[in-house]
Protein backbone atom coordinates (compact mmCIF):
# COMPACT_ATOMS: atom_id res chain seq x y z
CA UNK A 1 0.00 0.00 0.00
CA UNK A 2 1.35 3.15 -0.77
CA UNK A 3 0.89 6.78 0.76
CA UNK A 4 -2.65 8.03 0.02
CA UNK A 5 -3.73 10.70 -2.81
CA UNK A 6 -4.53 13.85 -1.76
CA UNK A 7 -8.35 13.34 -3.28
CA UNK A 8 -8.29 10.10 -1.03
CA UNK A 9 -7.27 12.06 1.85
CA UNK A 10 -9.92 14.78 1.26
CA UNK A 11 -12.32 12.48 0.75
CA UNK A 12 -11.99 10.99 4.17
CA UNK A 13 -11.93 14.64 5.71
CA UNK A 14 -15.04 14.98 4.14
CA UNK A 15 -16.89 11.91 5.65
CA UNK A 16 -15.38 12.44 8.98
CA UNK A 17 -17.06 16.14 9.99
CA UNK A 18 -15.37 18.46 11.63
CA UNK A 19 -13.16 16.62 14.70
CA UNK A 20 -12.97 18.53 17.75
CA UNK A 21 -11.53 16.20 20.47
CA UNK A 22 -8.89 15.95 23.12
CA UNK A 23 -5.55 14.19 24.32
CA UNK A 24 -6.79 11.07 26.59
CA UNK A 25 -5.70 9.33 29.70
CA UNK A 26 -8.67 8.90 32.56
CA UNK A 27 -7.93 10.73 35.65
CA UNK A 28 -6.89 7.50 38.01
CA UNK A 29 -3.83 6.84 35.46
CA UNK A 30 -0.89 8.42 35.34
CA UNK A 31 0.66 7.32 32.21
CA UNK A 32 -0.66 4.92 28.91
CA UNK A 33 0.99 1.72 30.83
CA UNK A 34 -1.26 2.96 34.05
CA UNK A 35 -4.36 2.86 31.70
CA UNK A 36 -3.95 0.27 29.69
CA UNK A 37 -2.46 -2.76 31.71
CA UNK A 38 -4.50 -5.39 33.61
CA UNK A 39 -4.48 -4.66 37.12
CA UNK A 40 -5.21 -0.57 36.40
CA UNK A 41 -7.68 -0.52 33.43
CA UNK A 42 -10.50 1.31 34.67
CA UNK A 43 -13.73 0.99 32.42
CA UNK A 44 -15.74 2.52 34.75
CA UNK A 45 -14.17 5.94 34.88
CA UNK A 46 -13.32 6.23 31.03
CA UNK A 47 -17.02 5.56 30.61
CA UNK A 48 -18.23 8.55 33.01
CA UNK A 49 -15.58 10.64 32.04
CA UNK A 50 -16.30 10.19 27.87
CA UNK A 51 -20.08 10.63 28.78
CA UNK A 52 -18.49 14.07 30.73
CA UNK A 53 -16.84 14.87 27.32
CA UNK A 54 -19.58 13.67 24.80
CA UNK A 55 -22.24 16.22 26.53
CA UNK A 56 -19.47 19.02 26.38
CA UNK A 57 -19.33 18.74 22.67
CA UNK A 58 -16.26 16.82 21.94
CA UNK A 59 -16.90 14.28 19.19
CA UNK A 60 -13.29 12.16 18.99
CA UNK A 61 -10.18 11.86 21.13
CA UNK A 62 -6.66 10.81 20.47
CA UNK A 63 -4.78 8.10 23.33
CA UNK A 64 -1.75 6.20 23.05
CA UNK A 65 -0.97 2.69 23.49
CA UNK A 66 1.91 1.16 25.66
CA UNK A 67 4.23 -1.72 23.93
CA UNK A 68 5.45 -3.26 26.99
CA UNK A 69 1.41 -4.16 27.41
CA UNK A 70 1.19 -5.61 24.35
CA UNK A 71 4.40 -7.53 25.13
CA UNK A 72 3.12 -9.12 28.31
CA UNK A 73 -0.64 -9.19 27.55
CA UNK A 74 -1.29 -9.34 24.04
CA UNK A 75 -4.67 -10.75 24.34
CA UNK A 76 -5.12 -8.43 27.26
CA UNK A 77 -4.60 -5.77 25.23
CA UNK A 78 -6.50 -6.28 22.50
CA UNK A 79 -10.12 -6.92 24.61
CA UNK A 80 -9.78 -3.81 26.86
CA UNK A 81 -8.99 -2.11 23.29
CA UNK A 82 -12.23 -3.53 22.20
CA UNK A 83 -13.91 -2.53 25.42
CA UNK A 84 -12.28 1.19 24.95
CA UNK A 85 -13.97 1.51 21.15
CA UNK A 86 -17.06 0.25 22.38
CA UNK A 87 -17.08 3.08 24.95
CA UNK A 88 -16.38 5.69 22.81
CA UNK A 89 -18.69 4.54 20.55
CA UNK A 90 -22.03 4.74 22.35
CA UNK A 91 -21.37 8.22 23.64
CA UNK A 92 -20.00 9.29 19.84
CA UNK A 93 -16.59 10.01 19.99
CA UNK A 94 -14.19 8.49 17.00
CA UNK A 95 -10.63 7.64 17.97
CA UNK A 96 -7.18 8.51 17.43
CA UNK A 97 -4.87 5.54 18.52
CA UNK A 98 -0.79 6.01 18.71
CA UNK A 99 0.67 3.37 18.91
CA UNK A 100 4.52 4.43 19.42
CA UNK A 101 5.36 7.61 21.63
CA UNK A 102 9.21 8.80 22.29
CA UNK A 103 7.78 10.82 25.17
CA UNK A 104 9.51 9.36 28.65
CA UNK A 105 9.83 12.36 30.75
CA UNK A 106 9.89 10.34 33.55
CA UNK A 107 13.48 8.95 32.83
CA UNK A 108 12.65 5.45 33.42
CA UNK A 109 11.73 2.82 30.45
CA UNK A 110 8.52 1.59 30.35
CA UNK A 111 7.45 -1.15 32.75
CA UNK A 112 4.84 -3.32 34.11
CA UNK A 113 2.71 -3.23 37.45
CA UNK A 114 2.50 -0.80 39.62
CA UNK A 115 3.52 2.59 38.51
CA UNK A 116 5.13 5.01 40.57
CA UNK A 117 2.89 7.59 41.91
CA UNK A 118 3.11 11.32 40.85
CA UNK A 119 5.51 13.48 41.88
CA UNK A 120 4.33 16.46 43.70
CA UNK A 121 4.11 19.97 41.77
CA UNK A 122 5.36 18.35 38.17
CA UNK A 123 3.58 18.25 35.36
CA UNK A 124 3.53 14.65 33.53
CA UNK A 125 6.10 13.16 35.85
CA UNK A 126 5.82 9.19 35.36
CA UNK A 127 5.60 9.62 31.52
CA UNK A 128 6.30 6.50 30.03
CA UNK A 129 6.92 5.99 26.49
CA UNK A 130 6.45 3.40 23.72
CA UNK A 131 8.34 1.17 22.82
CA UNK A 132 10.87 2.58 25.01
CA UNK A 133 14.10 4.42 24.37
CA UNK A 134 15.73 1.16 25.71
CA UNK A 135 14.39 -0.24 22.35
CA UNK A 136 14.71 2.45 20.08
CA UNK A 137 18.19 2.80 20.29
CA UNK A 138 18.60 -0.88 19.82
CA UNK A 139 17.68 -1.13 16.17
CA UNK A 140 18.21 -5.53 16.26
CA UNK A 141 14.99 -5.25 18.87
CA UNK A 142 13.19 -3.52 16.05
CA UNK A 143 11.40 -7.09 14.77
CA UNK A 144 9.03 -6.85 17.82
CA UNK A 145 8.09 -3.45 17.03
CA UNK A 146 6.90 -4.12 13.97
CA UNK A 147 5.59 -7.49 15.04
CA UNK A 148 3.26 -4.71 17.22
CA UNK A 149 2.81 -2.37 14.61
CA UNK A 150 1.40 -5.00 12.45
CA UNK A 151 -0.77 -6.52 15.47
CA UNK A 152 -2.37 -3.62 16.70
CA UNK A 153 -2.97 -1.60 13.09
CA UNK A 154 -3.61 -5.10 11.44
CA UNK A 155 -6.68 -6.51 14.50
CA UNK A 156 -8.20 -2.91 14.08
CA UNK A 157 -7.52 -1.73 10.19
CA UNK A 158 -11.17 -2.43 9.32
CA UNK A 159 -12.60 -0.89 12.29
CA UNK A 160 -14.51 2.14 11.95
CA UNK A 161 -14.84 3.11 15.51
CA UNK A 162 -11.27 4.35 14.89
CA UNK A 163 -11.02 7.31 12.50
CA UNK A 164 -7.17 7.46 12.01
CA UNK A 165 -4.02 6.12 13.28
CA UNK A 166 -1.36 8.50 14.36
CA UNK A 167 1.91 6.10 14.32
CA UNK A 168 4.34 7.87 16.33
CA UNK A 169 4.07 10.40 19.09
CA UNK A 170 6.89 13.21 18.83
CA UNK A 171 10.02 11.28 17.57
CA UNK A 172 13.39 12.53 18.83
CA UNK A 173 11.81 13.96 21.58
CA UNK A 174 14.79 13.39 24.01
CA UNK A 175 13.70 15.48 27.36
CA UNK A 176 12.98 14.35 30.65
CA UNK A 177 11.02 16.79 33.24
CA UNK A 178 12.01 17.46 36.67
CA UNK A 179 11.08 20.20 38.93
CA UNK A 180 14.07 22.70 38.37
CA UNK A 181 13.44 21.94 34.57
CA UNK A 182 14.43 20.08 31.55
CA UNK A 183 17.30 18.26 30.75
CA UNK A 184 18.56 16.67 27.57
CA UNK A 185 18.39 12.81 27.51
CA UNK A 186 19.82 10.36 24.92
CA UNK A 187 21.50 12.59 22.88
CA UNK A 188 21.62 9.58 20.02
CA UNK A 189 17.74 9.11 19.97
CA UNK A 190 17.05 11.49 17.30
CA UNK A 191 18.89 9.20 14.18
CA UNK A 192 17.19 6.04 15.75
CA UNK A 193 13.80 7.27 16.31
CA UNK A 194 13.72 9.02 12.92
CA UNK A 195 14.51 5.22 10.94
CA UNK A 196 11.77 3.95 13.34
CA UNK A 197 9.76 6.31 12.40
CA UNK A 198 9.97 5.57 8.60
CA UNK A 199 9.96 1.80 9.20
CA UNK A 200 6.19 2.27 11.10
CA UNK A 201 5.06 3.68 7.82
CA UNK A 202 6.18 0.82 5.72
CA UNK A 203 5.06 -1.64 8.51
CA UNK A 204 1.32 -0.53 8.92
CA UNK A 205 1.20 -0.02 5.22
CA UNK A 206 1.60 -3.45 4.55
CA UNK A 207 -1.63 -4.34 6.51
CA UNK A 208 -3.33 -1.95 4.39
CA UNK A 209 -6.08 -0.10 7.25
CA UNK A 210 -8.73 1.67 5.71
CA UNK A 211 -7.79 4.63 7.99
CA UNK A 212 -5.31 7.20 7.17
CA UNK A 213 -1.70 7.20 8.43
CA UNK A 214 0.18 10.23 9.98
CA UNK A 215 3.33 11.32 12.19
CA UNK A 216 2.64 15.13 13.82
CA UNK A 217 5.47 17.63 12.83
CA UNK A 218 5.95 19.16 16.38
CA UNK A 219 9.22 20.89 16.48
CA UNK A 220 6.84 24.12 16.21
CA UNK A 221 10.28 26.85 16.48
CA UNK A 222 11.24 25.27 12.85
CA UNK A 223 8.13 26.22 11.29
CA UNK A 224 8.01 29.71 12.43
CA UNK A 225 11.13 30.45 10.59
CA UNK A 226 9.40 32.30 8.07
CA UNK A 227 12.48 31.84 5.74
CA UNK A 228 11.59 28.23 5.20
CA UNK A 229 8.59 27.36 3.34
CA UNK A 230 8.05 23.71 5.36
CA UNK A 231 9.47 22.69 8.34
CA UNK A 232 13.43 22.19 8.55
CA UNK A 233 13.41 19.57 11.37
CA UNK A 234 14.97 16.61 9.05
CA UNK A 235 12.24 14.10 11.01
CA UNK A 236 9.35 16.64 10.86
CA UNK A 237 9.60 16.46 7.16
CA UNK A 238 9.77 13.20 6.40
CA UNK A 239 6.39 12.44 8.89
CA UNK A 240 4.79 15.54 6.70
CA UNK A 241 5.89 14.03 3.33
CA UNK A 242 5.09 10.83 4.59
CA UNK A 243 1.51 10.86 6.12
CA UNK A 244 -1.68 10.44 4.79
CA UNK A 245 -3.24 13.64 6.51
CA UNK A 246 -0.60 16.42 7.87
CA UNK A 247 -0.67 16.49 11.66
CA UNK A 248 0.99 19.06 13.82
CA UNK A 249 1.42 20.43 17.59
CA UNK A 250 1.40 23.67 18.45
CA UNK A 251 1.25 25.40 21.62
CA UNK A 252 1.42 28.76 20.19
CA UNK A 253 -0.50 32.04 20.11
CA UNK A 254 -3.02 32.68 18.06
CA UNK A 255 -0.87 34.91 15.26
CA UNK A 256 1.96 32.29 15.47
CA UNK A 257 -0.89 29.74 14.70
CA UNK A 258 -2.21 31.53 11.55
CA UNK A 259 1.64 31.29 10.41
CA UNK A 260 1.67 27.39 11.25
CA UNK A 261 -1.47 26.60 8.91
CA UNK A 262 -0.85 28.95 6.22
CA UNK A 263 2.76 27.04 5.78
CA UNK A 264 1.06 23.32 6.70
CA UNK A 265 -1.20 24.00 3.64
CA UNK A 266 1.55 23.88 1.16
CA UNK A 267 0.67 20.51 1.30
CA UNK A 268 -2.58 20.55 -0.09
CA UNK A 269 -3.47 17.83 2.41
CA UNK A 270 -6.27 18.24 5.26
CA UNK A 271 -4.90 19.45 8.50
CA UNK A 272 -5.40 17.75 11.90
CA UNK A 273 -3.72 20.03 14.85
CA UNK A 274 -3.48 16.91 17.49
CA UNK A 275 -1.43 18.49 20.60
CA UNK A 276 -2.34 22.47 21.88
CA UNK A 277 -4.43 24.40 24.34
CA UNK A 278 -1.75 25.30 26.59
CA UNK A 279 -3.03 28.92 28.80
CA UNK A 280 0.43 29.63 30.40
CA UNK A 281 1.40 30.13 26.64
CA UNK A 282 -1.37 32.03 25.42
CA UNK A 283 -2.60 29.11 23.30
CA UNK A 284 -6.51 29.43 24.81
CA UNK A 285 -9.61 27.73 23.36
CA UNK A 286 -11.72 31.24 22.77
CA UNK A 287 -8.95 32.28 20.41
CA UNK A 288 -8.35 29.21 18.59
CA UNK A 289 -11.31 26.69 18.26
CA UNK A 290 -12.85 29.59 16.08
CA UNK A 291 -9.74 29.47 13.64
CA UNK A 292 -9.92 25.32 14.03
CA UNK A 293 -13.79 25.73 12.71
CA UNK A 294 -13.19 27.78 10.23
CA UNK A 295 -10.63 26.43 8.30
CA UNK A 296 -11.85 22.87 8.70
CA UNK A 297 -9.02 22.06 11.11
CA UNK A 298 -9.33 18.79 13.27
CA UNK A 299 -8.31 19.17 16.41
CA UNK A 300 -7.01 17.59 19.75
CA UNK A 301 -6.59 19.79 22.47
CA UNK A 302 -4.19 18.33 25.75
CA UNK A 303 -6.08 16.45 28.08
CA UNK A 304 -9.77 16.33 29.33
CA UNK A 305 -10.29 15.93 33.47
CA UNK A 306 -7.83 17.02 35.55
CA UNK A 307 -5.73 13.97 37.40
CA UNK A 308 -2.48 11.44 37.79
CA UNK A 309 -0.93 13.19 35.06
CA UNK A 310 -1.12 16.96 37.00
CA UNK A 311 -1.33 18.23 33.35
CA UNK A 312 -3.52 21.32 35.04
CA UNK A 313 0.52 22.71 36.05
CA UNK A 314 2.29 23.71 33.67
CA UNK A 315 5.76 23.12 32.03
CA UNK A 316 9.08 23.06 34.29
CA UNK A 317 9.80 26.16 32.42
CA UNK A 318 7.49 28.23 32.16
CA UNK A 319 7.31 27.96 35.95
CA UNK A 320 10.59 28.84 36.50
CA UNK A 321 9.30 32.26 34.72
CA UNK A 322 6.01 33.13 35.78
CA UNK A 323 5.38 33.31 39.29
CA UNK A 324 1.63 33.36 39.18
CA UNK A 325 1.27 30.20 37.08
CA UNK A 326 -0.67 28.59 39.98
CA UNK A 327 -3.45 31.05 39.64
CA UNK A 328 -5.15 29.14 36.35
CA UNK A 329 -4.76 25.54 34.52
CA UNK A 330 -2.52 25.13 31.75
CA UNK A 331 -4.12 21.90 30.19
CA UNK A 332 -7.24 19.84 31.11
CA UNK A 333 -10.87 21.60 30.77
CA UNK A 334 -13.02 19.36 33.48
CA UNK A 335 -12.77 18.85 37.12
CA UNK A 336 -12.25 15.61 38.73
CA UNK A 337 -16.14 15.79 39.41
CA UNK A 338 -16.43 16.77 35.95
CA UNK A 339 -17.18 20.43 36.20
CA UNK A 340 -16.15 23.21 33.77
CA UNK A 341 -12.78 24.33 35.13
CA UNK A 342 -13.84 27.27 32.72
CA UNK A 343 -18.08 27.35 31.36
CA UNK A 344 -17.42 29.71 28.48
CA UNK A 345 -14.78 27.28 27.05
CA UNK A 346 -17.46 24.51 27.36
CA UNK A 347 -20.49 26.83 26.14
CA UNK A 348 -17.74 27.53 22.96
CA UNK A 349 -16.92 24.21 22.08
CA UNK A 350 -20.92 23.14 22.43
CA UNK A 351 -21.57 26.05 20.08
CA UNK A 352 -19.05 25.27 17.16
CA UNK A 353 -19.65 21.67 17.28
CA UNK A 354 -23.59 22.03 16.57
Amino acid sequence: MKQWSAEKAWEWHKKQGWLCGFNYLPRTAVNWTEMWQRSTFDPETMAQELGWAAESGYNTLRTNLPFVVWQHDRDGLISRIEQFLDICHKVGIKVMLTPMDDCGFSGDHPYIGQQKQPVSGLHNSQAAASPGRNIVMQPYLWGQVESYIKDIIGHFSQDERIAIWDLYNEPTNRMIFTLTGEEAFDPELEKYSHQLMENAFEWAREVNPSQPLTVGAWHIANILDLQAPIYEHPTDRRALELSDVISYHAYVPLDLMHKAIEILKEYKRPLLCTEWLARHAESKIHEQLPLFKAEGIGCYQWGLVKGKTQTHIPWPEIKRIDENHHERWFHDVLTEEGIAYDPDEIAMIKSLIK
